[in-house]
């Protein structure tokens, strides 16, 4: 099952190419937000889905090209992402565990515009990402029972601004407002039969740029929710972006459209905005994938603006 948020923060029901609206279902759950909606809608889904499964059979779509689809889940409690958490096609040994909080004020959805802030980084990069979508309540799970925390995916960008200096990961470059867009639905678990077997793709103005297998991941899903949890309470709706293949990284840039797939889950775009037309070298930024591989130096380390 595929559930988005539309219009007005309106839940409803992804089917091929329309929506069928769900609110007359979930009105016992419904919020004054689409947030608190779809929150309600993940808490509640086991006595939900009997009527939500007879919608999706037999309710009336509305066509996308009719309807405006929102960020699925538009202000999550927590943002988690895991950090290096791929081996970079192979040519790179897992590390230690790492990863940082980004802010909720950073989620965009479907068709938004993510905004470059005036300040003096080096590039900013896009992140192609599996995002797990938390469905239980959940602190100090061990990674045999995670799953079981896992309400279902969607797909992720995490927006980077590289700085000088900035240390590991530089977590204060991934939290801008409009940092995170997500789309175009979530994906319930039952729908995706492994999660570490997915195509993961991203276009910037039609050009393909990440194109890597989730099987790469370097920490599967249940190590990072155990990793995560010993660390911090994980609540329905929560989000951890499960980190990225960084061999197919490249610039952002003023009026870029990007366009990102996972397999099983769908596709979604977004624009890009800068305000002060900064330009980088068209293309996937070789340097960067180069010093992951070889473990030489942080993303974006020696990029800087033409």
């Amino acid at each position: 099952m595929k559930l988005v948020l539309y219009d007005d923060d309106r839940p409803g029901l992804l089917k091929g190419d329309g929506v069928v609206d769900a609110g007359e279902a979930t009105k016992t759950v419904a919020g004054r937000t689409g947030q608190q909606t779809m929150e309600g809608i993940i808490a509640s889904f086991d006595s939900l889905r009997p009527a939500l499964e007879r919608l999706l059979a037999r309710g009336k779509q509305i066509p996308l090209s009719g309807v405006k689809l929102q960020a699925p889940l538009p202000r999550p409690g927590k943002i988690w992402c895991m950090g290096a958490n791929y081996r970079e096609f192979g040519q790179r040994p897992p590390g230690a565990a790492w990863g940082f909080l980004k802010s909720p004020e950073a989620v965009v959805g479907p068709g938004g515009v993510v905004v470059l802030p005036p300040m003096d980084a080096n590039i900013f990069h896009h992140e192609a990402e599996l995002v797990v979508v938390i469905g239980r309540t959940a602190k100090d799970i061990k990674s045999a029972q995670a799953m079981e925390y896992v309400f279902g995916y969607t797909c992720g960008v995490d927006v980077s601004a590289r700085f000088a200096n900035a240390g590991p990961g530089g977590p204060i470059g991934k939290s801008f407002d409009t940092f995170a867009p997500i789309g175009p639905c979530i994906v319930t678990k039952d729908e995706i039969a492994d999660p570490h077997k997915l195509q993961v793709r991203l276009w910037v103005d039609g050009q393909l740029r990440p194109d890597y297998n989730t099987s790469d991941m370097a920490r599967q899903i249940p190590e990072c929710i155990e990793w995560v949890t010993a660390r911090m309470t994980l609540k329905p709706g929560d989000l951890l972006f499960m980190g990225t293949n960084h061999q197919g990284l490249g610039p952002l840039q003023d009026g870029n459209r990007v366009d990102m797939e996972i397999e099983r889950i769908g596709r979604f775009s977004f624009s890009v905005s800068d305000p002060l037309k900064r330009r980088w070298t068209v293309g996937v930024d070789e340097a960067t994938a180069r010093a992951l591989r070889e473990g030489t130096a942080g993303p974006g380390a020696t990029a800087r603006p033409l």
